[in-house]
């Protein structure tokens, strides 16, 4: 059991050590933690924010436990060296097509939620996010009209094999959850939408016991606000699962929380908390590592079925945050290291 934790920048580093001290607490026999550096810290120490080498690391290992990358001090280098790069990068290089974005509201939380507190504590939701296509990977580029004018242009694409690989991992989260799967798409106006919706409903024939519905983004966005306790599991594209994502973490009231995966063929995949490097309270303790230690969880279940030890480490959690130890991002005073102290007291 090979894990490659690459910690990144700001934050990253302070939140991957917790969670790394709950996996080694956890006493599993054959786990390897291997370190490289992403982002801008393996920018500044080798001149690319995912080098040879910890690409190297990577694909030599099970699964990979990522903290986060973002240096605004980068921002002036080309596209291709910036530290969000490495995270695209290995997306590409592994193959890992589908994102799992959970989002629950943890009981007693309900009024961190900008919804009312009866809306919010009905979440339990999960977004299943395709993560190599669409108009992130496709063609790209700015050019002059006739007249004169700019104009920017960016390609959105999907191929019928890349609809079906996402549309089996969204019924098969489906079938190991409440058996409802909703298709966002916009179908009504893409064309990439329809093939999309015509894929979904093909691949639904060998999942009788899911039951499949389909709804317009726009309308997606409005129920998650509305009445997001009727979603079960949610399968979309690359643009429009990067925005409703996005939206249900802010639903259940902090991204401090939410853990993803990103997942390959097979076993492998990269875990993550969904927030940023958050370079201003960088170095100051102050970063809830919450997030990063649930996707550790993550990481145990999705890619060596550990079961029980990843839901001990969630009642962990959920006990440390019943029993008051919330960071900053929760309206708490815990700093990163107490709260790490108390999810390893609680498990």
């Amino acid at each position: 059991m090979r894990i490659a934790v690459f910690a990144g920048d700001g934050i990253g580093p302070e939140v991957t050590a917790e969670a790394v001290r709950v996996l080694e607490a956890l006493q599993i026999d054959g786990l390897e933690l291997v370190e490289g550096d992403v982002g801008g810290a393996a920018y500044r120490k080798h001149g690319h924010p995912l080098p040879a080498a910890t690409l190297e690391i990577a694909r030599s290992s099970d699964a990979i436990l990522f903290g986060a990358v973002g240096d605004f001090s980068l921002d002036h280098l080309e596209r291709a060296l910036r530290p969000e790069q490495a995270v695209l990068g290995l997306r590409k290089e592994l193959g890992l097509f589908a994102n799992l974005r959970p989002a629950t509201v943890f009981k007693g939380l309900e009024d961190l939620s900008t919804l009312r507190p009866e809306v919010a504590g009905k979440i339990d939701l999960l977004i299943v996010r395709e993560l190599n296509g669409d108009v992130y990977f496709g063609e790209k580029g700015t050019r002059t009209l006739e007249d004169g004018r700019r104009q920017g242009w960016d390609m959105m694409s999907y191929a019928e094999d890349e609809v079906r690989r996402i549309a089996h991992a969204g019924f098969k989260a489906a079938q190991g959850r409440c058996g409802k799967l909703c298709s966002v798409d916009k179908a009504n106006v893409l064309e990439t939408s329809q093939l999309w919706r015509d894929v979904v409903i093909e691949v639904s024939a060998e999942y009788p016991d899911v039951e499949l519905t389909h709804m317009y983004v726009d309308n997606a966005a409005m129920q998650l606000v509305k009445n997001p306790g009727a979603f079960d599991v949610i399968v979309t594209g690359n643009l429009f699962g990067d925005i409703l994502s996005d939206q249900a973490s802010m639903c259940v009231g902090s991204i401090g929380l939410l853990a993803s995966a990103s997942l390959a063929e097979g076993t492998f995949g990269l875990y993550e908390p969904i927030h940023g490097s958050a370079p201003d309270i960088a170095g100051k303790g102050l970063a809830n590592p919450m997030a990063t230690i649930l996707s550790a969880a993550m990481l145990l279940r999705h890619s060596f079925g550990l079961e029980a030890e990843a839901a001990r480490i969630e009642a962990a959690v959920a006990a440390a945050l019943a029993d008051g130890i919330k960071g900053g991002d929760l309206g708490g005073s815990a700093g990163t290291k107490e709260i790490g102290d108390a999810v390893l007291a609680r498990l």
